[in-house]
């Protein structure tokens, strides 16, 4: 009887580690699913300022051009559009950093 008791007990023991342990994994599944989310959320916007970057470098390129030639049109034409993406992608910015603290933590 003695045996059985001890078997029963050992097993016990286990069952409460594995408990634990699954509960540790889910906790550290959870932060790091948290994580993953920031970090998407950061490249996302991280993205975002590339491109800006990159159209503001084709705008500075544009305007250099626009100082060594005479005609303008075709030129203010593209700079015109080009700022126009720029506030484009600048509201998107914006809206999705609102929408980021808007929402509740879960």
């Amino acid at each position: 009887m003695l045996d059985i008791e001890t078997i029963v007990a050992d097993i016990e023991r286990k069952a409460t580690r594995l408990l634990e342990e699954n509960a540790r994994l889910r906790a550290k599944e959870k932060s790091l699913a948290e994580e993953l989310r920031d970090l998407q959320e950061q490249t996302k916007q991280q993205n975002t300022i590339i491109s800006n970057l990159k159209e503001e470098n084709k705008l500075l390129k544009l305007g250099e051009k626009l100082t060594q030639k005479g005609d303008t049109t075709e030129l203010k034409l593209r700079i015109n559009q080009l700022i126009r993406n720029i506030d484009k992608s600048l509201a998107m910015i914006n809206e999705t950093g609102a929408e980021a603290t808007a929402q509740p933590e879960e």
